[in-house]
């Protein structure tokens, strides 16, 4: 039984930390944008509401990439690119009471020329996301940052792509680096001396790692590319050498419950390792991945948390801190949000 009160996590001030811009499309954005770019053939992502529920649906985390990168066809203008932006601001803030967030884009595949003409300059893609992000601050007070994103089944191109991207085209708003898709046959190493060139432009590292592969893949995350903050790290609950490392060195994972049980990385939530991850000291902070995909919100998966965990309200704010801290916010603007979640809470 829930010891919070009723819409207590709804309205707690948070910082979102792992969320993806083309996977936080909702399904209202979403029809919205696949009415804009019908197939003639009548396939592809539908329009349909209910249709699109059905369409969420994975099998598996293979199937969630093939629906993802559907999804990722229907933005394909710059205009997409600023309505998507700006109506995931006005969701995340006026649903999800997130004052921050670190919105994870994946340049390449909308600048990536396509057998069909599409793909936009890099340019358009920048202006856009800017433009979203000073209209989505200004509009509803929500600061977003972004982290460029390689997606690691395109290979080493998308990564140097992602690179120079994120060097001679810096969206002002851009504060890491990271790496994404499929862990499975892609391995961190390779990726080493692109981490190395963004880290020394001075960005965060923040790989995915451990969703889908074991721990190793997390140990080389850290020792290949300098990771700074673990994206899922779920296989770190295998192994506790691993888990005494990220707690000794204060480096936090980017924890997403509902995703891993969709996805299949964990059989079901009553077997989600995030209790262990806490048992042993370890950093971690809540997050929603890619929530209308999952079926879920950013609130949801601090209800899911409370549970595992066993939390009152103060825990819960302890979360919400946690993921501020964790977060590549400047200094005024974390303590106005811990300000805000201390009010919140002492209210």
């Amino acid at each position: 039984m829930s010891r919070l009160r009723e819409g207590f996590v709804a309205g707690l001030p948070k910082a979102e930390l792992h969320v993806h811009h083309v996977g936080s499309a909702s399904p209202r954005i979403v029809s919205e944008l696949a009415s804009r770019h019908p197939r003639q053939d009548g396939s592809g992502v539908p329009s349909d509401l209910d249709e699109l529920r059905r369409f969420f649906e994975f099998r598996d985390f293979a199937h969630f990439i093939e629906v993802y990168l559907a999804v990722v066809d229907l933005v394909r203008t710059p205009e997409d690119i600023r309505y998507l932006t700006y109506e995931i601001g006005r969701e995340l803030a006026e649903a999800q009471s997130v004052r921050y967030a670190e919105l994870t884009c994946t340049p390449y595949t909308s600048v990536l020329p396509h057998d069909d003409g599409r793909g936009m300059a890099i340019e358009a893609y920048t202006e856009a996301i800017e433009d979203a992000r000073v209209a989505v601050e200004r509009d509803f007070g929500l600061v977003l940052r972004w982290i460029y994103d390689i997606p690691g089944e395109s290979g080493l191109p998308a990564a140097d792509e992602t690179l120079r991207f994120a060097l001679d085209h810096a969206p002002e708003g851009l504060v890491g680096f990271g790496l994404g898709g499929p862990e499975v046959g892609v391995d961190r190493p390779q990726f080493k001396p692109v981490f190395d060139a963004a880290r020394a432009a001075g960005l965060h590292s923040v790989p995915h790692a451990g969703e889908t592969t074991g721990p190793e893949t997390i140990w080389s995350a850290l020792r290949d590319l300098g990771a700074e903050r673990i994206g899922h790290g779920t296989s770190a609950a295998q192994d506790p050498t691993l888990l005494a490392h990220l707690a000794a060195e204060g480096i936090p994972l980017e924890v997403c419950p509902s995703s891993n049980v969709a996805t299949r990385a964990v059989a079901s939530l009553a077997e989600h390792p995030l209790p262990a991850f806490v048992e042993a000291g370890v950093v971690v902070t809540i997050n929603s991945d890619d929530p209308p995909m999952f079926g879920t919100t950013l609130n949801k998966e601090y209800d899911i948390a409370a549970d595992l965990l066993d939390l009152d309200e103060s825990g819960v704010a302890d979360l919400a801190r946690a993921a501020v801290r964790a977060s590549w916010a400047p200094a005024d603007v974390q303590q106005r949000i811990l300000g805000e979640i201390d009010a919140y809470v002492g209210g």
